[in-house]
Order: structure tokens, then C-alpha cells, then sequence
């Protein structure tokens, strides 16, 4: 479920203030049409031709917010850093639609313009955008294009041969279009779980309650198979996956004023919705000594139908039932961490981007949230150029709101295993986000004994010996972004980009699903449903417990939203997070799985995952670091 926009390079934007210029006295020749930002399809470079297309078209153009990105940004960086004037002085929802929505002079040109062409339009009630719909020729009048129909990558759609172009009286008011190229755009959850086909998985009982505490010395394996030592050293089991109360006792240990999250509320955003994902959740809660909801603490806002359901990525298709882990881990992720804040689950009504984008839409305007975490993305900083500035948008409106932003920052390190060149994914590498990575995390009865970046690779058992499999099998992702630029905060903090872009991820928290997280879900085994646990992993898991302790923060703080976290982070050096160096943990552990992911029928697998043995682009160090970032947070982030 990767994005299937192969080959698109975005841009680092600068946009213009959102003016509207006056008609020239009627003498003067009118001013030629002013190219769309970021319109071009970054595939035609490989793509093939075919005739001009004659279907329909569906299409939507952004409008700037009134005065600009620029403007916009500025407002959401200030009440966001600490020591500015306007720190905290955050908008409400109503405020910022009467200081930021394009101007009805605007929308009423936009309109004319596209209806002028023979379009139809429909104007979002906030002025964000207008959708357009028509026949090809009118789109090709309206946006001075010529669409044809093409082939690349696998796919065949529909395209503009170049960038299109609206009204030079316009340029600054539409900052992109979306719609002209059919290219879909999918994401996909960044979890990191064994399933068979049927999508049912449990654990094997070889692992331990706590890390290290299981290990072939005192754990037999099940069919009297005699496990090597690894380099030298006979590695423990892994953990059979970490509870909530373990990880509070990891992460927040030393906390002072008995902070829960009570009065906080955590926005969690998937595509589709689990329908026992509550009763799983407090299930899951009660079974390892936690409460669960209360009475309206945990709530859903969804669409009325979804889209794209089944399992066919050829065809574009998210597969619902796989979407539904991914909520689960992320609900008792968060409940886990702050088991007093309310939990509020947006649906997108598919993994399509425009439809995770409409997510984000419904947060900011109910502007009940005061954080959102978001587990999903691209791999790579792949996106539809013309959704670039949609999604920053949204993050900006958040931030001018008080929401904070956080994003997975992937599961395939840097990347070159999977496309073969460095890069960092989307949106985790928007600078207005959050980016969290992951870690290999020792969790004990003391806490955290040690900690390093998640770069896996994977030995099997082979006559008797480790032998190596896979040199990169999964790992946190980082490094810099060769699409977005630095940010200002990131330079401030002396972070040195080689390439001038933004540096991933910002933090991180435990990611490695071989140190993972243990969850209740009812899945289906054998074609019936039942409920049962397994242990999880991948920077979707890191990022909902960061959206948890940061919620603690935002409670000590006065339960008011903290806006964009990076000014705070980058400005302290990372403050109150422990600097993840790659002391106190192993070289790995040794993994038991069911061969057929469900029971004993089938035999075991055994192996070992390395914690941070993987080749990388990626490295753990002294300070920031593209592995972990500043590192994993503790009680001092939240005091």
C-alpha cells in the first residue's frame, strides 16, 4: 500500500501572498496565464504516451489562505516558540477562519474563471478549496493543459502534458490543483506484524515477561531445538511484548503530580474503523491491569461510507481488515500512556492521501484535539506534488490552533533497500510536523536498561549456526529530505543538513517490534473471530506513545495545546529526552514464531533480530541523530 506515485519529485515551495489584481485599463493586452505551482506530474519523464483522453474530470484547487503561506506560517512558528510575543496566544477555529479564509472576492473570481470554461464547481464551506468537474476539453480550456491518456509505472491514467495555469490576476490565490492527473496516492499504517493469509497471528509463548528475562538457559525451546550462541554470547528471548503498565514505568518514571492525561484529548487518525476496536481496547486494559474508558473518554468521528476495501494493491485497494491492527495498536498505544486522556478516532474513508487530508479537516474545525498522532504515510518523499501544500495547510492550521502534529517516521530506515537512494518518507518530513522514530528498547522491572536505534537485520538457524538472511529487514526511518528544506529550528539547533534538507525524525520512542508492544485485537483465525494478543511494533507504535506522554505535558501545562512541538524540542536540545546512544542492550534477540503464525500445529521458526546490526546510511550518536533524533522522552519532557 506504498504510495503509487513513482518517480514524482517535489519541490520545495515558496509561495506568494494570496493577492488578487484589478483588471488592466481595457487597452492593455491581458497578462499571460501564471502557472500553477507544482501541476507538472513528476513521472512524464518516463511515461509513455498515448491519444488525448476524452473521460471526465474530477479535479479540486486549492485556495491560499487570506494573506498568504507565508503569513500563515509565520503566525503558526510564533505562538508555537517559546519566548516569542505571541506564544501561545493560540486562534480558535472561528478565528482563524475569519482571519484566514480566501477572501469571497476570491472564491467568486476562482468560480467565474472555471465556470467560464464550462465547469462545474462546488466551493468548500471554509474556502479552502473548489472541486471542479467537466469533460476534458473544458478542463483543458480552463487550465490551458492538453490531457492525454498515459502509461508509467504499471499504471494508466489520465494527465496534463505540463503544468497547468490559471488566470495571471490569480496567481497568487490558487497554490495547486489536484484531480488533473488520475495518479492515485495511497499510504499505508507503519506496522510491523507477522500475519498468515487469513490475518490472524499470535504469539509463541517462548518469550519473556520483561526483557531478558527469558532466555534459552532457562526457557527450553518447545521441540528440543539447541540455539547457538550469537557472536560469542548467548542472546535472551525477546519480550513477549511490553503492557501498558511497563511502559509508564519505562517512560515516566520519576513523574511528580500524579499526571494521566485527564482533560487532554488525543486525536488518532487510520483509514477505516475497527467496529470492537472499544470493547478490544478495554478488554486489553482489564487483562493487564489498566482501566478501561470510561463512560464518552473514547469517541469516534467517521464518514458515512468507505471506499477502497479490499486487498488488491494493483487495483488501488487499502485492504480494511489490515487497517484495523493499525487503529487498535494505536488506541491502546495512547491509553496506555495517558490512560486519563480522552481519545478521539478520526476515519478516513479510505488510505487514499485526500481522504486521510479530510481527516485532518475534521480535527481542526472540531478543534476538540490537543495533539494528533498519525501512523501512516508514503515511503520516500513521495506525494502527489499537488497535495504538498494541501497537507501543509493543515498542519499550519493546527499549529495556529494549538494542535500538534505527530508522524511515524517509517519502518524501511533510509529507505535504499526498498527504492534504492536515501530518502526520508512523507509527511513525517514536513517541517511543521513531528517526525518520530523508532528504538530497540530493554524494558525491565527497573525501567528502560538500555536502548538503541532500530535497524534490524534477521539471522536463521542453519546447521546448527546464526546464519544471516537478511542484511536489512526493517529499522526506524531518518535521514534528510532531499524534497523538503531545513527548517529554520533545525539550523538554530545546529543541526548540519548535507544536502540542505529537512533532518528526520525528530525523536523517537520504541519502534523494533522484537522489543514491541503487546496488544488485544480480535482477529479472524480460521474463519472465525476471535480476540487474542500479540506483540507489535514499528514506528506506529512510537509515535502514539509520544502522542501519550506528550499528552501528560500538555496536562501540566494547563491542558491548552502546545502548537508545533519542533521550536520547543530543537530550542532546549532536546530537553527532558534521554539521549539514545546504544548503551545497556544486546546485539539482539532471538525470536520463537508459530511457522504458521497461529499454534504449535505447524512447528516453530526460530531466529535472531539484531537490534542495531543492520547497514545504513542511518547512524546513533551523541546528541541529534538521524536514528533517533533527540532521542526518547522522559519525565523531564513532561515537568
Amino acid at each position: 500500500m506504498r504510495r503509487k506515485v513513482l518517480g514524482v519529485t517535489l519541490a520545495v515551495v515558496a509561495t506568494v501572498a494570496a493577492t488578487f489584481a484589478g483588471a488592466g485599463a481595457a487597452s492593455a493586452a491581458p497578462p499571460p496565464p501564471s502557472p500553477i505551482p507544482n501541476s507538472t506530474p513528476g513521472w512524464l519523464g518516463h511515461a509513455t504516451k498515448g491519444g488525448p483522453a476524452n473521460g471526465a474530470v474530477s479535479a479540486r484547487v486549492y485556495l491560499a489562505p487570506a494573506g498568504g503561506m507565508d503569513s500563515l506560517s509565520a503566525l503558526a512558528t510564533a505562538v508555537s516558540t517559546p519566548g516569542s510575543a505571541q506564544y501561545r496566544k493560540f486562534l480558535s477555529a472561528a478565528q482563524y477562519h475569519a482571519t484566514f479564509d480566501a477572501p469571497q472576492a476570491t472564491v467568486d473570481a476562482v468560480t467565474s474563471w472555471l465556470q467560464g470554461a464550462g465547469l462545474k464547481t462546488t466551493v468548500d464551506p471554509s474556502h479552502r478549496y473548489v472541486d471542479v468537474k467537466g469533460g476534458v476539453g473544458n478542463a483543458n480550456k480552463a487550465f490551458g493543459v492538453t490531457i492525454s491518456n498515459y502509461t508509467h509505472d504499471g499504471l494508466t491514467v489520465q494527465s496534463p502534458d505540463g503544468p497547468a495555469s490559471a488566470p495571471a490576476a490569480l496567481a497568487g490565490a490558487v497554490i495547486a490543483v489536484d484531480g488533473l492527473d488520475t495518479t492515485p496516492s495511497l499510504v499505508e499504517p507503519k506496522t510491523q506484524k507477522p500475519a498468515p493469509p487469513d490475518g490472524g497471528f499470535r504469539n509463541s509463548p517462548i518469550c519473556g515477561t520483561t526483557y531478558g528475562s527469558a532466555n534459552p538457559g532457562n526457557l527450553a525451546t518447545p521441540d528440543g531445538t539447541v540455539l547457538p550462541a550469537f557472536d560469542g554470547k548467548m542472546l535472551p528471548y525477546s519480550p513477549c511484548g511490553y503492557t501498558g503498565p511497563q511502559l509508564r514505568n519505562a517512560y515516566e518514571a520519576g513523574l511528580t503530580g500524579g499526571y494521566d492525561g485527564t482533560g487532554v484529548t488525543v486525536a488518532i487518525t487510520d483509514a477505516y474503523a475497527s467496529p470492537t476496536v472499544e470493547a478490544d481496547a478495554n478488554k486489553y486494559a482489564t487483562d493487564t491491569g489498566d482501566k478501561p474508558f470510561a463512560a464518552g473518554q473514547f469517541s469516534q468521528n467517521v464518514p458515512n461510507a468507505y471506499t477502497n476495501v479490499n486487498s488488491n494493491k494493483s487495483n488501488h485497494q487499502c485492504g480494511m481488515a489490515g487497517w484495523y491492527g493499525e487503529e487498535t495498536l494505536d488506541v491502546e498505544a495512547v491509553h496506555a500512556m495517558a490512560p486519563g486522556a480522552n481519545i478521539r478516532y478520526y476515519a478516513g474513508k479510505s488510505c487514499m492521501d485526500p481522504d486521510l487530508l479530510d481527516t485532518f479537516t475534521r480535527i481542526n474545525d472540531e478543534n476538540v484535539a490537543n495533539i494528533v498522532t498519525n501512523s501512516w504515510g508514503g515511503t520516500g518523499d513521495v506525494v502527489k506534488p499537488s497535495l504538498l501544500l494541501a497537507y501543509q495547510t493543515a498542519f499550519l492550521q493546527g499549529a495556529a490552533q494549538g494542535i500538534s502534529y505527530l508522524f511515524s517516521s517509517g519502518d524501511d530506515g533510509d529507505n535504499v533497500a526498498k527504492i534504492g537512494s536515501a530518502q526520508t518518507d512523507y509527511p513525517a518530513s514536513d517541517p511543521y510536523v513531528t517526525a518520530v522514530g523508532g528504538t530497540s528498547t530493554a524494558i525491565t522491572d527497573a525501567g528502560i536498561t538500555g536502548e538503541t536505534g532500530w535497524q534490524t537485520s534477521k539471522y536463521v538457524l542453519k546447521d546448527g549456526a546464526w546464519s544471516q538472511s537478511t542484511d536489512f529487514l526493517y529499522g526506524g526511518g531518518g535521514g534528510y529530505s532531499s524534497n523538503i528544506a531545513e527548517p529554520q529550528y533545525q539550523k538554530d539547533a545546529g543541526i548540519v543538513s548535507p544536502n540542505g534538507g529537512r533532518a528526520v525524525p525528530d525523536v523517537s520512542m520504541d519502534g523494533d517490534p522484537t522489543t514491541g508492544m503487546l496488544v488485544g485485537q480480535t482477529q479472524t483465525f480460521t474463519g472465525a473471530a476471535a480476540y487474542d494478543t500479540y506483540r507489535i511494533g514499528g514506528t506506529s507504535l512510537a509515535s502514539p506513545l509520544f502522542a501519550g506522554i506528550t499528552a501528560l505535558k500538555i496536562q501540566a501545562n494547563g491542558g491548552t495545546g502546545l502548537g508545533l512541538l519542533n521550536p520547543t524540542i530543537y530550542g532546549t536540545h532536546g530537553q527532558g529526552f534521554h539521549d539514545v546512544t546504544g548503551a545497556g542492550i544486546d546485539e539482539g534477540a532471538i525470536r520463537v514464531d508459530y511457522a504458521n503464525g497461529l499454534d504449535a500445529t505447524g512447528g516453530y521458526v526460530y531466529s535472531v533480530r539484531t537490534f542495531n546490526g543492520a547497514t545504513s546510511t542511518q547512524t546513533v550518536g551523541t546528541g541529534w541523530d538521524t536514528e533517533t533524533g533527540w532521542g526518547s522522552a522522559r519525565a523531564g519532557w513532561v515537568q
